[in-house]
């Protein structure tokens, strides 16, 4: 255990025995995650590339046998909430509160004896930045009570429960990639996963081996899924797929796309969401055979083509998030693109090594001369995935 875990572990311990006058069974993490390829894909069946990040959500959890769930945050200032497990439903709570309790609420739906619980969190993970801190969150309660429970669950299984969480409980109607991430990526990997059938296989991904490196730059602008313009996209999609004849976009063939479009006809807002998804899974299959081949520098290009597909055919980007993009390739960037959701938190630079101190400057500059705040950026490294670590 790295001395990270172990300052993660004592800080949330100590914290559950102050709170909870007790220490707790066990504590574990779960990461946020980095999409390198494959948005607003999941959604419609098709393929996503994340890797997970070293940034973690970590929960201290003991069992409860009397139908009551409390929840603190390290995070978040005031006392535990407690809450009666009979009365979770959906709709019924716009706090941060109802990610957890949304997991434990679809746990007990799927018929899994849940009794109850007390739980203690912390979150490196940062919020609203398109890095799945809510899945981070989702994935760590889910896969502590699967452990404390015996429920003997599958992680695809997890993953399936807690996007149930989101979108149901929690109202967000996001797709089963950020779940997944957070409970199967693997350290120095990136995975590729079918969202259809959720097969998923571990493509190495070790950048600092090639000389390059991948930037996160957290633009500090706050975007929310459970928003109406997340939502709308996702109903386009649907709406795409139904005129033409079809289970999900994902079945509109490589070859076939510009009949499609002629199909939908003057549906021109539906025609724009159906080509940036049949690029985009397109654009996955290309990163994968090019990481298999070697060829990691010739991803760049292909993270700049998801960019302006994202800009402009399925207008989730922003004005920061175009600023970063436009900044780091001037700069020397070899491909850059939005990752997330869009409608702002974070961008990916792709970068030689040598590189990263005069993208990162030029950046940095680019927001100070445009009156913004200045953005994070950090390395990204692809980490492991959720786990019991005390």
């Amino acid at each position: 255990m790295g001395a990270q875990q172990v300052r993660d572990v004592l800080g949330v311990r100590d914290g559950f025995a102050e709170l909870y006058g007790a220490g707790p069974e066990g504590v574990w993490s779960a990461p946020g995650r980095v999409n390198l390829i494959g948005e607003h894909t999941d959604y419609n069946d098709g393929f996503v590339m994340p890797f997970a990040l070293p940034h973690t959500t970590v929960a201290a959890v003991s069992r409860r046998t009397d139908g009551r769930l409390r929840l603190h945050s390290a995070d978040v200032e005031g006392p535990a909430v407690e809450l009666g497990l009979e009365g979770l439903a959906p709709g019924t709570d716009r706090t941060w509160t109802a990610y957890p309790a949304g997991v434990v609420w679809a746990l007990r739906e799927a018929g899994h004896p849940v009794t109850g619980a007390d739980i203690h969190l912390a979150s490196a993970v940062p919020a609203g930045a398109g890095l799945s801190s809510s899945a981070a969150l989702e994935v760590v309660i889910a896969l502590a009570l699967d452990d404390l429970y015996e429920l003997g669950l599958q992680r695809w299984q997890l993953a399936r429960l807690c996007q149930r969480a989101e979108n149901v409980y929690v109202g967000a109607p996001t797709g089963i990639m950020d779940q997944t991430a957070s409970a199967c990526c693997a350290e120095g990997h990136a995975l590729f996963l079918d969202t259809r059938d959720l097969s998923q296989r571990q493509i190495p991904f070790d950048l600092a081996a090639e000389g390059l490196r991948l930037l996160v730059v957290d633009t500090r602008v706050q975007h929310a899924h459970s928003g109406g313009e997340y939502g709308r996209r996702r109903a386009g999609c649907e709406k795409g797929a139904a005129l033409l004849g079809l289970d999900a976009l994902r079945d509109v063939p490589q070859g076939g796309l510009d009949a499609a479009l002629a199909e939908l006809g003057d549906e021109e807002e539906v025609r724009r969401l159906v080509r940036h998804v049949v690029t985009e899974d397109a654009r996955v299959e290309r990163v994968v055979a090019l990481l298999e081949s070697g060829d990691t520098r010739a991803i760049g290009p292909v993270l700049t083509e998801g960019h302006a597909s994202l800009r402009d055919d399925f207008r989730v980007s922003c004005p920061e998030l175009d600023l970063v993009v436009d900044t780091a390739l001037t700069a020397g960037a070899l491909g850059a693109r939005m990752t997330g959701g869009g409608f702002g938190g974070s961008a990916i630079v792709l970068a030689e090594a040598a590189d990263t101190d005069t993208i990162t400057k030029a950046v940095e500059a680019a927001f100070a001369a445009a009156g913004l705040t200045a953005p994070r950026v950090f390395e990204a490294v692809p980490g492991a995935g959720a786990r019991r670590i005390g």
